[in-house]
């Protein structure tokens, strides 16, 4: 018993020896590491115009839903995009002074610097659209393990206001998912340029 087992050990390690020579290639180059190549599809957009106190536009390949968190909240909602597990939540106020305006925009900046520890940088950018009285600001936080890499918020000054924040349902690594990010905040900023108040 002894010696078949030697015997087919020492087959086991010719056999391996044998190959070893063929196996190998001199021109070989490691490949380099690759992301999922992801299709998009051409950009269309229809309104969301409703009975709610604000418009926009958003694309077809995304859709509308209510805010369950927020059963209290009717003009709450979701902007799904179900192709890419993201999510686009907005919620929605209405105030009577300029204190209540300041703390809401303070709320905004708070839950932007929440992402601060994990972020490599944020950008700011104003929005300003007299034509349509809309103004408010943008978040645009960098950074691999950043839950939400895109926040904004809109206001008239008089009484409407609206923050917008965007999340995807995956473990945050921003380095793989750069295409799909860029890609949805495109739309996002479609959404803010098409933004109206209803009064």
């Amino acid at each position: 018993m002894k010696r078949i087992i030697k015997s087919f050990f020492i087959a086991s390690v010719m056999s391996v020896l044998l190959t070893l020579p063929f196996s190998c290639n001199k021109n070989h180059t490691p490949k380099p590491i690759g992301f999922l190549r992801i299709e998009f599809p051409e950009k269309q957009y229809q309104r969301f115009d409703t009975t709610f106190p604000y418009s926009f536009d958003y694309p077809t390949y995304a859709t509308i839903s209510s805010n369950t968190y927020s059963k209290d909240e009717k003009y709450w909602i979701n902007v799904d995009f179900p192709e890419y597990k993201g999510k686009l939540h907005i919620s929605y106020k209405t105030f009577n002074d300029i204190e209540t305006l300041k703390k809401l925009t303070e709320d905004a900046r708070v839950l932007a610097m929440k992402h601060i520890p994990k972020a490599t940088g944020m950008q700011y950018i104003e929005v300003s659209n007299a034509q349509k009285n809309v103004y408010g600001l943008i978040y645009k936080i960098g950074g691999a393990d950043v839950a939400s890499t895109y926040q904004f918020y809109l206001t008239d000054s008089i009484k409407n206001y609206l923050r917008g924040a965007l999340y995807f349902s995956v473990i945050p690594n921003n380095d793989s998912l750069s295409p799909v990010i860029n890609f949805i905040e495109e739309d996002i900023n479609e959404l803010i340029n098409t933004f109206e108040w209803k009064y």
